[in-house]
């Protein structure tokens, strides 16, 4: 993998890039559609590429070690083969969805031991192990294995936890180093910063993710709780201290809002589940401000969902039409609704990068952050 910086913005952190993969080429910033068990929930591959232009997607590795299992997709030929995605495809390592199950799991020197939430069966995640199970899965940029604290942790444990990761990272990066990729494309190893909502913490563990050196660097254990105003602090800790001349992944981030502040913190790479989640429940995101499309007054409204911005809802359905599949249940409600928000997500890096190339995406993004938080 390759990371070429383009543009800086004079004002802020903000910057364009491109990662060069060997299944294509990345734009930054960018937003990454999170396909959990190898899709995109409720969207064919056909829209993400042509009608969205989704450049990345993400796998997760947790899911996908679960059902279908390493075996089926190493016979396959790796994810892409079994899918059919012929893009990138990005993998976090399992840590996140181990978190989550707190009452399933333990935490060890060793790794994680838990239960699947699928049939109770227990299972345990190494640093090693994901690493494997990541090459046999085939993704172009995969993730170190981490422990995720709360977002209200307190600093004794958020620290324990930081160094525990920290020692995981160093098993990790032993383990890539010694093996190589399954299908006959490169492969790349993430790190990632820890520390909670502590800037001591996050100073620190950005300064060790920096010395090994990687391709790219991630910052892990945001947007699991804690203000807004925290985790836009930490961000710019931990930019401040990650290389300028490597992608930076804020893992799991998150509103429209949050996206354009971390871009101007420095931030190039993002994923949240968001976009498909609240369009499946009838939230739209749109250029103006965000949309329940349950409410009874897009009744009879029958112009477009968001006539400013450069949507694939935009060019076919209206607000009452679209009103009308919610309020019946229809399925295709929620497949639209995950096309508008994808769409729209990537509509907003693409112009990003537009504003940042121009040199005005400072008062481009703070007018925006204005808009897009208005309820309609």
């Amino acid at each position: 993998m390759e990371f070429e910086l383009q543009i800086t913005d004079p004002q802020s952190r903000a910057r364009t890039g491109k990662i060069t993969t060997d299944h294509g080429v990345i734009e930054t910033p960018i937003f990454m559609p999170v396909g959990t068990v190898g899709s995109v929930k409720g969207v064919h591959f056909n829209d993400l590429r042509n009608d969205i232009e989704a450049q990345i997607i993400l796998g997760n590795t947790y899911h996908l070690y679960l059902r279908p299992g390493l075996d089926i997709i190493e016979k396959a030929g790796g994810l892409h083969k079994f899918n059919g995605w012929d893009r990138p495809i990005l993998t976090d390592s399992g840590g996140y969805q181990v978190f989550s199950l707190s009452a399933n799991r333990k935490i060890k020197e060793d790794g994680a031991v838990f239960r699947s939430h699928i049939d109770g069966s227990k299972h345990l995640f190494t640093p090693e192990n994901v690493v494997d199970t990541q090459r046999i899965i085939g993704a172009d940029i995969m993730m170190a294995f981490d422990e995720c604290a709360p977002g209200d942790a307190p600093h004794d444990y958020a620290k324990k936890s930081m160094e525990l990761t920290h020692r995981w990272l160093q098993r990790g990066i032993t383990q890539f180093d010694s093996t190589r990729a399954k299908y006959g494309y490169s492969q790349t190893f993430f790190p990632i910063v820890q520390g909670a909502g502590f800037k001591d913490l996050r100073t620190q563990s950005a300064e060790y993710i920096a010395s090994f050196g990687r391709e790219g660097n991630a910052i892990g254990g945001l947007s699991v709780g804690e203000p807004a105003e925290v985790m836009y602090e930490m961000t710019e800790v931990v930019t401040g201290i990650l290389p300028k001349d490597k992608p930076r992944y804020l893992m799991g981030v998150g509103t429209p809002v949050n996206i354009l502040e971390s871009i101007a913190l420095g931030v190039d790479m993002f994923d949240c589940v968001m976009p498909t989640r609240n369009g499946r429940n009838g939230m739209l995101f749109t250029s103006r401000g965000i949309m329940n499309m349950k409410n009874q007054k897009w009744k009879d409204d029958f112009s477009p969902v968001d006539p400013e911005g450069t949507s694939f809802v935009d060019h076919h359905y209206t607000k009452a039409y679209l009103r009308h599949l919610f309020v019946s249940k229809e399925l295709l409600a929620a497949q639209i609704g995950s096309l508008h928000n994808l769409a729209f997500y990537l509509w907003l890096v693409k112009e990003a990068r537009s504003h940042i190339q121009a040199g005005d995406f400072i008062p481009w993004k703070n007018q925006m952050v204005k808009q897009l938080s208005v309820r309609l």
